[in-house]
C-alpha cells in the first residue's frame, strides 16, 4: 500500500516537471518583443512637392536618403504622400537623429529641382520631345548637374528645371499645345518638301527634254558639200 502511494506521488512530481519544462519562458518572449519593437515617423509631401509623380517621389527619396549615413538610409522610404521612417526601438538615438536630418531637407522641398526623367513623368512627355522644347526655348532650364552613374566609365551632364516651371506647364496644359504645334510644323514642313521634290522632277524633265533635242541637232546627217558651202560664207 505504502508502495502503490510512493508511485502515485512520483507520477504527480513527474508531471509538474515536464509541465515546467514544456511551459514557454514568457520572460525571453517578452525580451524579444521588446527588442523587435519599432517606431514610426512620418512627414507629409504636398502635392507641390511630387506634382503628382511616382518619379518624383523616388527622386524626393533619394534626396532624403543622401543626406542620412549609410546604416540608417534602407530605413526611411517614400511612401504614397510621405517620407516614413521605421527603425527599432533599441536604435533610440540613430532615430532622434534621422528624425532631425530628415525635418532639415524637407524644409522646401517643394523648390528641389526637377530631373529630366522626372519632367518627362510629370508631364507625359517623351525624352524627343523634352530634347526639341529645352534647344528652342520653349522649356527652360534652371542649370546643369553632372553625376557618375553607375556602370558608365564617364560622368554625365544633363538639364534640371525649376518645379514651378514644370508646374505651370502642367496646369496650363502646354505640352499638349506644342504638341499640336510641331504637328502643324511638321505638316508644312513635308508639304514644302514634297513641293520642291516636284519642281526638282520637272526641272530635271526639262533640262532631259533639251539635252536630247540638242543632242538630235548635232548627231543629223550633213549633206555632202556643206563644210565647202558654209566656208565661203555664202550665206552670210
Amino acid at each position: 500500500m505504502a508502495a502503490k502511494k510512493r508511485d502515485s506521488l512520483r507520477k504527480v512530481l513527474s508531471g509538474i516537471v515536464a509541465a515546467i519544462t514544456a511551459a514557454p519562458d514568457r520572460t525571453s518572449e517578452q525580451g524579444a518583443s521588446t527588442a523587435k519593437a519599432s517606431v514610426v515617423a512620418e512627414w507629409p509631401l504636398p502635392p507641390s512637392a511630387t506634382l503628382g509623380s511616382s518619379l518624383r517621389l523616388k527622386g524626393i527619396e533619394r534626396e532624403v536618403r543622401a543626406r542620412l549615413p549609410w546604416a540608417v538610409r534602407t530605413f526611411a522610404k517614400a511612401d504614397t504622400g510621405r517620407i516614413v521612417l521605421r527603425m527599432l526601438k533599441t536604435d533610440a538615438d540613430a532615430f532622434q537623429a534621422a528624425s532631425e536630418t530628415i525635418s532639415r531637407t524637407l524644409e522646401g522641398i517643394e523648390t528641389l529641382a526637377v530631373l529630366p526623367r522626372e519632367a518627362e513623368d510629370i508631364l507625359t512627355i517623351s525624352a524627343r520631345e523634352r530634347h526639341k522644347w529645352l534647344k528652342d526655348g520653349r522649356l527652360k532650364s534652371i542649370g546643369t548637374r553632372t553625376v557618375k552613374m553607375r556602370g558608365r566609365s564617364k560622368a554625365v551632364t544633363f538639364h534640371v528645371f525649376d518645379p514651378r516651371h514644370i508646374e505651370d506647364i502642367l496646369d496650363r496644359d502646354l505640352a499638349s499645345a506644342w504638341r499640336e504645334e510641331d504637328a502643324r510644323e511638321a505638316s508644312e514642313n513635308r508639304r514644302r518638301g514634297a513641293g520642291k521634290a516636284a519642281l526638282t522632277r520637272a526641272g530635271k524633265r526639262q533640262r532631259k527634254a533639251r539635252n536630247a533635242r540638242n543632242s538630235g541637232k548635232d548627231d543629223a546627217p550633213r549633206l555632202e558639200g556643206w563644210d565647202t558651202f558654209e566656208a565661203e560664207g555664202l550665206l552670210r
